[in-house]
């Protein structure tokens, strides 16, 4: 071991290039943590966190090879080949887990269009791989049309880079730092069953509350006040806050401690109505929140409560993992939509770019 060690140090003192690569990665590191630290709602973050690990994997492999380490370089491509089969069997074959949980998620849950997400993805991605390989397999394809057929395959691309950086975030927030002296806690409202009673999702996340605030007076700081926030659908006979409350008095929290916010209709005035509440009860914006949603729903909210002036980070309830799937990409496409005019330009200038080169390409300029 001293041996390996005394290596190390001869390489780092001699080789000046990778002490710069180094400290390459050390600010990679401090910029990541500094940006998901100051303001983890943010999806920068998720550019900054795969910057980070891909500069680290970058450094190990050199550190690996230039050392000349037997024992680094067994562990190396032992690793390095377990991430790569792993990578390609889930993009490879995601489609058929997709076809799988899609399957699960009918069985178990009603046949509505939010519940049949996985299965239009499973669809997709498998028509892609297929358009992709019937317009390759021809060689006899002339360029310029060439051109025009990989427009599919690149939006499919910026599609997965932008899916895979909203993930990055969504795994990121569920482990934020949690800082037990919330003056509120905000819980978010759901649909109710028969119009009246709450649903196992909401109930999981009026406990979260209840749980975080106990904690909380354990920790010896005083016990918030817990917001249901949530209006009256049109098939519901009361309002979501009205049946939180109830719920929640029934567990045992005391009535003087709720609030209640039932105007809302949606996650953004779930932020912006209950942000009011808080500023009447506390007398001034200066107070600390809270907010409690599902696990899949955390980082969207986030982002809502960023809009509505509500400096409140989240707590996400549990959610059966089969479910999971269909959840997260309806709030991709949430945010998808929420920025639709971004990415909608990225994407006409990906097709632009394509038109360009195969119209130079069929006159002959390249």
């Amino acid at each position: 071991m001293p041996a390996t060690l005394n290596n190390l140090l001869f390489f780092f003192s001699q080789n000046r290039t990778f002490s710069y690569f180094t400290v390459l990665v050390a600010l990679a590191l401090i910029t990541f943590l500094f940006s998901w630290l100051t303001e983890p709602r943010k999806l920068i973050n998720g550019v900054f966190f795969t910057f980070f690990i891909a500069a680290l994997a970058a450094w190990f492999t050199f550190l690996v090879y230039a050392t000349n380490l037997p024992s680094f370089r067994k562990a190396y491509l032992a690793v390095g080949v377990a991430l790569v089969g792993a990578v390609a069997a889930i993009v490879f074959f995601s489609w058929v887990l997709l076809l799988w949980n899609s399957y699960v998620v009918l069985k178990h849950e009603s046949h509505t269009l939010p519940n049949l997400l996985t299965l239009i993805l499973a669809i997709g991605m498998l028509a892609v791989w297929i358009f992709i390989f019937l317009t390759h397999i021809n060689r006899s394809t002339p360029a310029w049309v060439q051109l025009l057929l990989d427009i599919v395959p690149s939006l499919a691309v910026y599609l997965a880079a932008i899916m895979y950086n909203f993930l990055i975030n969504l795994l990121l927030y569920q482990i934020v730092p949690r800082h037990y002296k919330a003056d509120y806690l905000i819980v978010l409202g759901a649909g109710l069953i028969n119009g009246d009673k709450v649903s196992n999702l909401l109930a999981a996340r009026i406990n979260r509350a209840i749980q975080f605030a106990v904690h909380q007076v354990e920790k010896g700081r005083k016990m918030p006040k817990i917001i249901m926030s949530g209006g009256q659908g049109p098939n519901e006979t009361t309002s979501e806050a009205a049946a939180m409350a109830k719920y929640a008095e029934k567990r045992g929290l005391d009535p003087s401690l709720i609030l209640l916010e039932d105007q809302s209709r949606n996650t953004e005035q779930n932020m912006e109505f209950s942000r009011l509440i808080a500023i009447e009860d506390f007398g001034s914006d200066d107070f600390n929140a809270t907010f409690f949603t599902s696990n899949y729903h955390l980082f969207r909210a986030a982002i809502y409560a960023k809009e509505a002036g509500l400096e409140a980070n989240g707590v996400g309830s549990y959610t059966r993992p089969y479910y999971l799937p269909n959840a997260i990409l309806r709030e991709f496409a949430g945010i998808f939509v929420k920025y639709r005019t971004r990415h909608f330009t990225v994407m006409a200038l990906i097709i632009a770019v394509y038109i360009v080169l195969a119209i130079c390409s069929a006159v002959g300029v390249i």
